[in-house]
């Protein structure tokens, strides 16, 4: 399959280079040249696959022409080897748990798969691959734990000073090896400008072999498709076929592979994209003005996010029918504030202890059921586990949490970071030198 810059669809390209290039050079983001379908049979028939099946048979439906069978299965198996399940809280409402990788974060599924992606396209005399991400807070950790130790690699993390959790910042600053992390004096915005002004730096494109692990990148967004299907199959196996799916969105990225996953055949209900206040969609939805703007430091940091990159995909896979998009996907934004007080509910209701991100989810969810009452089920994604919010969630109440194996060993590691100001000059430099 080739891919096109959602600047000009005249432009063609196979999914290697998509993958290495990350960002076209007129400033848009690769699209697959058409959605594929799945087969109707295998989407009346999902719960009697299992989730590497179902990753694979969907991986197979883009890369086909690009990876072999066998290889691409191995890839799948490398990269899918934890479960994302759905927990039914009531008899209408359900979480996907997406924090069972190593990074406890559902970036975790796409970094997985873009590394192994990547290294198996990289040939053994190849230049080193500088590989550049900026992060909100989970997308670092994800990446770092996904490319660390890979050969012929090297990571560089850009990230907001002071507004990424402890768990977050430790996980990105702790590796050593081909992982560098630089605390930038800014916010995620300023982080995102600075990598998307690398790659379009023609003197930096000649001098290294520079890609993306931010969602921008194609090998980010086909395999978080994959847990959409896999949590329908898991609520069809008990009855449930009307599905509406809550998603937490800073850079909507997550929601946009939902989408793709709905325009492959998923049989879903419609999509509600809760945001914090940076809610630059949800003002764009009810307006029909994107206005975007600084982004706003909240308890749900890895939303923070002004002028969400993976919007314009979005709009493409609609043909910019605003009509249409609104049919399909509704949007909340909630304060801090309320965000408390989701996670307050869902604790004092459920006994289930959630991040941030996760409650802005669940309370979007249960706003949406109370404007769109129906026989559906409710299923809202959790996409981090709640060890990584101590500053967000009650002492007390944090203090029943399990802290992970790994978390407790990164808390005895030495912060490797380098500060930076939001300087692009500064950061030519130290990609150079």
């Amino acid at each position: 399959m080739k891919f096109y810059s959602t600047n000009n669809k005249n432009l063609r390209i196979n999914f290697e280079e998509a993958v290495f290039n990350s960002l076209p050079q007129d400033k848009g983001l690769y699209m697959p040249e058409y959605v594929p379908k799945l087969d109707p049979f295998f989407i009346k028939n999902i719960q009697n696959y299992s989730f590497q099946e179902i990753a694979f048979t969907i991986a197979k439906s883009f890369l086909q022409d690009d990876i072999p069978e066998q290889d691409l299965k191995k890839i799948i198996n490398e990269s899918v080897n934890f479960d994302a399940p759905v927990k039914f809280l009531s008899a209408d409402t359900a979480v996907l748990e997406l924090f069972h990788g190593p990074s406890y974060a559902f970036k975790d599924f796409g970094a997985r798969f873009m590394s192994r992606i990547m290294g198996y396209f990289s040939k053994e005399n190849d230049a080193r691959l500088d590989v550049l991400v900026a992060t909100s807070g989970d997308t670092g950790g994800a990446v770092a734990l996904g490319f660390l130790g890979v050969a012929g690699t090297r990571v560089t993390i850009l990230y907001p000073k002071g507004k990424v959790s402890k768990v977050q910042e430790e996980q990105l600053t702790t590796n050593g090896q081909n992982i560098r992390a630089l605390e930038v004096e800014g916010t995620f915005d300023d982080c995102q400008a600075l990598v998307k002004q690398a790659f379009n730096d023609s003197e930096l494109q000649q001098k290294l072999r520079l890609t993306s692990a931010n969602s921008i990148n194609i090998a980010r967004l086909i395999p978080q498709t994959f847990y959409y299907f896999w949590a329908y199959a898991q609520a069809k196996s008990q009855g449930i076929h009307e599905v509406v799916f809550t998603v937490p969105s800073g850079n909507f990225g997550n929601i946009g592979a939902g989408l793709l996953a709905y325009k492959m055949g998923l049989p879903v209900k419609h999509f509600v994209a809760g945001t914090n206040v940076n809610d630059t969609v949800p003002r764009f939805l009810t307006s029909g003005n994107y206005e975007p703007k600084s982004s706003t430091q909240t308890l749900s940091n890895a939303m923070d996010v002004g002028d969400p990159s993976n919007w314009v995909r979005i709009l493409d896979l609609f043909d910019k029918n605003l009509d249409e998009l609104k049919s399909i996907v509704t949007a909340y934004s909630y304060s801090d504030e309320q965000t408390k007080q989701a996670m307050d509910e869902l604790y004092e209701k459920f006994n289930y202890i959630a991040c941030p991100h996760t409650a802005i989810a669940y309370v979007a969810s249960q706003d949406y059921k109370k404007d769109f009452p129906g026989e559906y089920a409710s299923i809202f994604l959790s996409t981090a586990h709640a060890c990584k919010f101590p500053d967000a969630i009650d002492e007390a109440v944090f203090s029943k949490i399990e802290l992970p194996a790994d978390a407790k060993n990164d808390q005895k590691k030495e912060k490797l970071a380098t500060n930076l100001e939001v300087d692009y000059a500064s950061f030519k430099s130290y990609l150079l030198t």
